[in-house]
């Protein structure tokens, strides 16, 4: 009695289906690379968030930023106990955030809880906040390359393609993240030392709670789109590089740079291209009635850095090895 027949050795056989072949690891029963599938978009957004939040440096940079607009409240406080508070009418003088002949901005948070928040996010928009969005962007690419990790994102498999896009989500939540606590601590900090009498515009006119919410929410936005900019030029940056703190660097060179060619009135006819033009364009929130026309511009100016950082960003992962 024989031994069956093997289907490999019956009559129609294909002929490349040997024993060899077939036994090939990574092949599959007719000798054919199967195809890759991608990983989930989902579970690498929540791989990359538990990753940018467990960070001890990103975590103490946070609470920093929530610590410092309660410093500033109690300082104004402390400094203006006893003495006569300037009245929010006047509006923002020399030193402030706008022209006019009152007192700077910082001074006016001793007779409103709504400018504290506007004012802390404002002044830690010029180097802290972007910084911060900085730090997160060196880490994303540049620090994960010099440690190999980001190797290990394209063999997932990633599409460098997608593999940005994660990346930006993640420093994407990182700035929304840090303005909403800045705005927040700000907030309540002014509530518990002023109270809700202490809700009064630059204007001065008295402003409801929700009045209040809704010009902070649109401000912590126009601050996410702001330092996402920032974040976009960064991450460019970061893609060019294996050192994280040449990130960090670059950024803190460009804003000190920017800053300084702001103060050339020569060079009025560059202010319009620089990023933080428009920064003073936030204390429009705390007047009434309310003006858009700088904070368009601004956010205009912000989206424009953004799609050109984050397309240098797109092509130097398309074109680098590795």
């Amino acid at each position: 009695m024989t031994a069956p027949q093997s289907p490999a050795a019956g009559p129609h056989a294909a002929p490349h289906a040997t024993p060899d072949v077939a036994a090939s690891p990574g092949l599959d029963a007719d000798g054919v690379l199967p195809a890759r599938r991608r990983a989930p978009l989902g579970r690498l957004l929540r791989s990359e968030l538990r990753w940018v939040f467990r960070r001890p440096r990103t975590l103490v940079v946070l609470a920093l930023l929530t610590v410092l607009p309660v410093i500033t409240g109690i300082a104004v406080d402390l400094t203006f106990d006893g003495a006569a508070a300037p009245d929010p009418a006047v509006g923002p003088g020399p030193g402030g955030s706008g022209p006019g002949e009152g007192p700077p901005i910082f001074v006016t948070m001793a007779s409103s809880a709504f400018v504290l928040p506007l004012g802390s996010l404002m002044t830690l928009l010029m180097l802290l906040l972007p910084l911060t969005v900085a730090m997160a962007s060196g880490d994303a690419l540049a620090g994960e390359q010099s440690t190999g990790a980001l190797r290990g994102w394209l063999l997932a498999p990633v599409a460098r393609g997608r593999l940005l896009l994660v990346k930006a989500v993640g420093v994407l939540v990182v700035a929304l993240v840090a303005a909403t606590l800045v705005a927040t601590s700000g907030l309540v900090t002014g509530l518990v030392l002023s109270g809700t009498d202490g809700l009064v515009s630059m204007s001065g006119t008295q402003l409801s709670v929700a009045d209040v919410l809704w010009r902070l929410a649109i401000a912590v936005a126009w601050a996410t789109v702001y330092l996402m900019a920032v974040g976009a030029v960064a991450l460019a940056i970061s893609a060019s590089t294996e050192h994280p703190m040449l990130v960090v660097v670059s950024v803190l060179g460009g804003l000190i740079v920017s800053g300084v060619l702001l103060q050339i009135s020569a060079l009025d006819w560059l202010h319009p291209y620089l990023l933080p033009t428009s920064l003073a364009s936030l204390a429009d929130l705390i007047r009434d009635p309310l003006a858009f026309d700088g904070l368009a511009e601004g956010a205009f100016r912000s989206l424009c850095y953004l799609v050109i950082g984050m397309s240098l960003a797109y092509a130097r992962l398309t074109t680098r090895d590795g």
